[in-house]
Parts: C-alpha cells; sequence; structure tokens
C-alpha cells in the first residue's frame, strides 16, 4: 500500500496500480510485479489472525499463499520495507524553523527530512533543494525566510509506503517517480522509518534470497 500526503492531509491511500493511475504512468508489466493487488497478502493475514490467533502455521501458510500468487519460489522469503527501512532516522518538528532544518541536512549529511507534527505524524519532506528555492525567489529577505516555521511552508506532496509493502513494488514506485527515498508511514500516518535507494542495494548485497523480480 502507498499514500500521498498534502501537508499532512492523506490525499491517497490505496495500491501501487492505483498510484500510476493518477500520476498517469504506466503501470509495471504485470510479469514482474504480482500480485495486482498489494491488500491480499495482509487481508489474507487478518482473516487468518482473527480465526486461528496468533498461529505460526497459519502465518506460513499465508506467506506462501502470498508467493504463489507472486509466482515465488515457496522456499525464498518474501521481504516488506520494514525489513531493511531505516529506523532510526532524523526527523523535524513542524514548529522548527527553516534554519533548523538546513542546519540539520548539513549536521547529519542527508539530502532530506521528515517534517512532522505531534506524535510524529507525517507533514512532509525538507530537503536543502527545497530551502534553496525559497532563498532565491527573495534573496532581499534571507534572515525573514530562514526564520519562517515549516508549518508555514505549502511543501510538495510526499509518497510514503505502508510497512509491509512488498519491497518489490517499493522499488519500481522509486524508480518510475524518480524518487532517492520514501518516508514508511504506517496507518495511523506516523513515520516509522526511511527506505532509500543505498538501503535497497543493502539489502540486495547482504540477503542473497531477496527476490526484486519475480
Amino acid at each position: 500500500m502507498f499514500a500521498i500526503y498534502n501537508n499532512g492531509s492523506v490525499g491517497f491511500r490505496s495500491t501501487a496500480d492505483n498510484l500510476y493511475q493518477i500520476k498517469n504512468l504506466d503501470a509495471p508489466s504485470a510479469a514482474f510485479l504480482k500480485p495486482d493487488d498489494d491488500t491480499l497478502f495482509q487481508d489474507y493475514l487478518n482473516k487468518e489472525k482473527k480465526k486461528n490467533g496468533e498461529n505460526p502455521a497459519v502465518k506460513e501458510q499465508a506467506v506462501n499463499a502470498y508467493k504463489q500468487m507472486a509466482n515465488l519460489d515457496i522456499s525464498e522469503a518474501v521481504y516488506h520495507v520494514e525489513d531493511i527501512m531505516t529506523r532510526d532516522i532524523f526527523y523535524l518538528d513542524h514548529e522548527a524553523s527553516i534554519k533548523d532544518a538546513y542546519d540539520m541536512l548539513k549536521e547529519k549529511k542527508v539530502s532530506q527530512i521528515p517534517i512532522v507534527s505531534f506524535g510524529k505524524k507525517i507533514i512532509g519532506l525538507i530537503s536543502k533543494k527545497i530551502i534553496l528555492n525559497l532563498l532565491i525567489d527573495d534573496l532581499d529577505n534571507s534572515r525573514a525566510i530562514l526564520n519562517r516555521k515549516l508549518k508555514d511552508l505549502s511543501l510538495s506532496e510526499v509518497i510514503t509506503a505502508d510497512p509491509i509493502a512488498d519491497i518489490r513494488r517499493v522499488c519500481q514506485v522509486m524508480i518510475d517517480l524518480k524518487l532517492d527515498a520514501m518516508p514508511v508511514v504506517n496507518q495511523e500516518d506516523i513515520v516509522v522509518g526511511m527506505v532509500s535507494k543505498t538501503d535497497i542495494i543493502k539489502a540486495v548485497s547482504h540477503l542473497p534470497k531477496l527476490q526484486l523480480w519475480s
């Protein structure tokens, strides 16, 4: 599952295929990414959990059913974004200033940082590029701009992934939408991690059973 947030409000929450529709992009060939509905796996788990409780055998059955739908070898592991994402991330409260954001970006040597409200609920992303554009637009008032609070900015929409999203889906979306990183946000809109191209490369290097493409 994926979501699109506009300054803290959810404008979209659905499957990758529906995300491609609203972005006016051709969805990947079904030969590469299955099943078409990202919710099938979690729906199955939820139903079986209600009937059988926390039964490891039931979970294994659900995973194998998912693998068969996705044309994956049953002997191989299925990996979700939560398995490879960076959990200990830097973030900024929306009450912070643009200067605070710039200082953190510089200090932590990261390309972008999530902006959150109370309870780590996602608002958007801030980057050096965004800050630079704001300064260039009004060079005579650079000090005032740097003192502005992040909550007063009109931030671009941010695309997020659910923690249980299939890594293969996330990789394809990041490639097609030219995203260097993607916040991982749960159903309560809380940021629980970030997944970047670096995380994916590390996963491929260290998880020999990881199947990106079926």
